[in-house]
């Protein structure tokens, strides 16, 4: 005998099943027909027991068929569409208004962050649109000595920093061989502070523009630092810091209260291979060595 005869035997009800649809009178007949060949007699609550109980089984069999359906119903359904992450649509918007450009006058009024600050996001000439980074002056902003050279390099530009590498190391000798310590008594700037570059990305001189628009930056750095002495670095620098001033080696000039002393450029000593220009810079850091000491 099968377990569930078993159970239903100790029920009391024997092995006897009703179908729901159909077969239900055929199988309250076939239990109460067993009743009476065996000789037991089938109460009716008995057999109203079986109905009820095929009438939940029935109710949760459709109750389980709509949950299949639901279920179903829900797996077909389709996952709503991701939040595109398409910015397209940025590309119509109005471009960021441009940086207010400074006056001349305001300039004139700002301090070493505000100065490093419009330098930054400087607009005043064509030499923003091919520029890679511009290069504000450096060193001590108390200094007594200012390094000028004229406008950035490659090197200085991609480095965002003026003379670096082998071209501060000399520089550096060469005021330590005079007796003024680069880290606390100079500073190092350029007049312009884009690198200029012709249509074929070559380096050229700086146009006439170009050093007018940048110029209130260098007087203002001038005026901020007051140094007593400045070392020009190479001949662009040494006519462009007096315009229309024809510039002379070993000779001294005056820019405001400092005294100003004419060199080569680091690079080109750099360069030199005889040592000839390298005992005229010598020369000429004595010249502005003891003018400075003088003033």
């Amino acid at each position: 005998m099968s377990r569930s005869a078993v159970f239903l035997d100790e029920m009391g009800v024997g092995p006897l099943w009703r179908l729901r649809q159909g077969a239900a009178p055929q199988r309250v007949d076939v239990v109460a027909e067993a009743g009476v060949a065996s000789g037991v007699a089938v109460a009716p609550t008995v057999l109203d027991a079986f109905e009820a109980v095929s009438e939940v089984v029935a109710e949760l069999n459709a109750e389980s068929s709509v949950v299949v359906a639901v279920a179903a119903a829900v797996a077909v359904t389709p996952e709503p569409a991701a939040t595109s992450d398409d910015t397209a649509w940025f590309d119509d918007a109005p471009a960021p208004p441009p940086a207010k450009q400074l006056s001349d006058a305001e300039i004139a009024a700002l301090d070493w962050d505000g100065l490093t600050a419009a330098v930054a996001k400087c607009a005043r000439c064509d030499l923003c649109q091919t520029r890679k980074g511009v290069v504000m002056g450096r060193g001590e902003r108390q200094g007594a000595w200012l390094m000028l050279a004229s406008s950035p390099s490659r090197a200085e530009e991609r480095e965002g920093r003026a003379l670096p590498g082998e071209q501060g190391k000399l520089l550096d000798n060469m005021l330590k061989a005079i007796e003024v310590d680069a880290d606390s008594e100079v500073y190092i700037t350029h007049l312009l502070k884009c690198r200029p570059l012709d249509e074929t990305g070559q380096e050229r001189l700086p146009t006439e523009s170009e050093s007018a628009a940048c110029r209130p930056y260098f007087e203002r750095e001038l005026a901020l630092l007051q140094p007593r002495t400045i070392v020009t670095l190479g001949s662009m620098a040494a006519a462009g810091i007096n315009p229309g001033e024809k510039p002379v080696r070993g000779k001294v000039r005056q820019l405001g209260n400092a005294a100003v002393v004419a060199t080569f450029h680091p690079e080109m000593l750099l360069q030199d291979e005889t040592g000839k220009a390298k005992a005229r810079a010598w020369a000429d850091l004595c010249l502005a060595k003891s003018t400075h000491a003088g003033g």
